[in-house]
């Protein structure tokens, strides 16, 4: 057995062809056949039923587990042999939310990557609490979100603190106070984030602690969406403070202080505890908790 043939199997288990899969590894179909044919050999088993479309096997599908998790131990034992150069090199995967991906990380990213071109990046966008479950399970390497629950599988690291405000649009009944109550707010339309989010449990929890039922007009699953809907006059929104400083600058959006809502929320850095860290993590974990506060808030 060697790594091709694992990495054969694994091709023609996502193509259901041998042909499709000799394409995609530059291999003959001949060639292709010949090297399954050499695993059912040695293994004294069928792994791979040949009508069409081509599908894996009972046996085939507990082979394959298995030789995914070999090319992944190959994969990081190949990483771990790279770091040995001490040349920051590699790959990160980032969950965020997509404020931050918007707002903050183009300005980390762009200094980090003029600094460490051999660092590649991939940003996948979606609640803080999507987050933490992505970096537990290995899907994102790297989060940054808000710190909003402690987690013993996870490490964290606060980077900078933010705030949910009220805001509307300028011509907005609410357009012209500097600042409100939340019991002025029981009878105004609000446009919300998903239940699933940071800032929506935090809205939620302080109109329960007034008992105040909101009146939702619409539900969105980002901060942009809402923002855009805002400006449009089609309700008030509360959402991060840190995501609205380019609308509060052209006019475009309204912030009110309401003074329950002013909590500070940590925003910090999140990864796996005891998990291998390649030199490009290192990297980018020792740049970003190096990186000053103002790095992020900067209005700019």
């Amino acid at each position: 057995m060697n790594i091709s043939q694992l990495e054969t199997l694994i091709t023609i288990s996502k193509t259901t062809s041998f042909r499709k899969a000799g394409e995609l590894l530059n291999l003959t179909q001949p060639a292709v056949s010949a090297q399954i044919k050499s695993l059912e050999d040695e293994f004294k088993t069928v792994l791979i039923d040949r009508n069409q479309p081509v599908t894996l096997t009972d046996q085939g599908h507990v082979f394959l587990e298995h030789a995914e998790k070999i090319l992944k131990i190959v994969g990081e034992l190949k990483q771990r042999l790279n770091d040995l150069s001490h040349i920051p090199q590699g790959h990160i995967t980032i969950g965020t939310t997509t404020s931050i991906a918007i707002q903050i990380l183009p300005r980390v990213l762009s200094y980090f990557q003029n600094q460490y071109p051999l660092i590649k990046t991939s940003i996948l966008t979606m609640s803080s609490i999507q987050i933490m479950a992505s970096v537990e399970s290995g899907t994102v390497d790297i989060g940054i979100g808000y710190l909003s629950e402690s987690n013993p599988n996870l490490e964290t690291s606060v980077l900078y603190y933010d705030t949910f405000e009220l805001v509307v649009a300028p011509d907005h009944p609410l357009g012209n106070l500097k600042h409100t109550t939340v019991e002025a707010l029981r009878e105004t339309p609000f446009i919300v984030l998903s239940p699933d989010t940071l800032g929506r449990k935090f809205a939620d929890q302080v109109f329960k602690n007034y008992n105040i039922q909101p009146h939702i007009v619409m539900e969105l699953s980002s901060s942009e969406e809402i923002k855009r809907m805002v400006e449009l006059n089609l309700g008030a929104a509360i959402i991060s403070k840190l995501s609205i400083g380019s609308e509060l600058r052209r006019g475009t959006l309204r912030m009110i202080k309401v003074s329950e809502f002013e909590t500070a929320h940590p925003v910090g850095v999140i990864y796996k505890s005891g998990k291998y860290l390649n030199s490009a993590m290192q990297q980018f974990l020792s740049d970003l908790k190096g990186m000053p506060e103002t790095q992020f808030i900067s209005s700019e």
